[in-house]
């Protein structure tokens, strides 16, 4: 089945976000190329059932969110090392809702794949994520993206779309949804004994494009159990995100 969307258009201080990392210097500095973000709208309610109670869910104007975003890594360098060899270029996607801890809004990650064994069994040791490898093609042709994903064992969650963008580059307006879905410079997971950690990102406004994208096969969210709450899809295209992420440190007292 064929489905055709078009989207709208994020904007916030880096001086301001700068002042909010932690004391300790980055440890990864990544490249992210190509992104597509599938946005579906979530009641509350349904989206804790599935998140960890000491991570509340974040709602804008009383409605969750849940989000679908492949996109290819381009580069990934562990600090003071050169490009880690064999995890230079590599797709992926993540399936991510919102979420805000002591105050703090941020991403907790439902599952993430990555074409890459090294790269996602790294991320799945040092910073707790749910990371999966997963054989997956992406290719751009004269701005069309084709992604391809195998499906998930034991879930049957699979993505194949193509997308284009077409519309010049521009932050989100301050204020609005697209600014509330995007603008996100951290991450939380959670310990063994369920304590809340955080990671911090942090990298230039996210510029998005209008786009048009044909989905052919997306059945991350049903694989999941999830339903939309409407019929109501935004989506967003980004080009390039240079991104220096930080380690994880407690998510209450730091």
């Amino acid at each position: 089945m064929d489905e055709r969307f078009t989207t709208k258009k994020a904007s916030h201080n880096y001086n301001t976000r700068k002042r909010d990392l932690p004391s300790l210097p980055y440890i990864m500095k990544q490249t992210w190329t190509d992104s597509l973000f599938i946005h579906y709208p979530v009641n509350q309610q349904v989206l804790q059932k599935y998140v960890p109670d000491v991570l509340p869910i974040d709602t804008y104007d009383g409605m969750g969110w849940i989000s679908v975003v492949p996109y290819l890594t381009s580069s990934m360098k562990l600090r003071g090392f050169p490009s880690i060899p064999g995890a230079r270029q590599f797709p992926g996607y993540n399936v991510r809702t919102y979420v805000i801890v002591n105050g703090r809004p941020g991403i907790y990650f439902f599952s993430l794949t990555a074409a890459n064994l090294i790269a996602s069994t790294a991320a799945r040791f040092f910073f707790r994520l749910p990371y999966y490898y997963l054989e997956i093609y992406m290719d751009n042709h004269n701005e069309l993206v084709n992604f391809h994903s195998k499906s998930i064992k034991n879930s049957g969650a699979q993505l194949i779309c193509n997308y284009k963008p077409i519309s010049k580059p521009n932050p989100a307006a301050k204020g609005s949804l697209d600014e509330w879905l995007v603008e996100r410079y951290c991450l939380f997971t959670i310990t063994k004994k369920g304590v809340p950690l955080r990671c911090n990102i942090l990298h230039r406004s996210w510029l998005l494009q209008d786009v048009e994208v044909e989905i052919h096969k997306n059945t991350i969210l049903s694989a999941l159990n999830i339903s939309p709450a409407t019929n109501e899809v935004i989506m967003h295209f980004s080009k390039r995100a240079d991104v220096s992420i930080w380690p994880l440190v407690p998510a209450i007292y730091s």
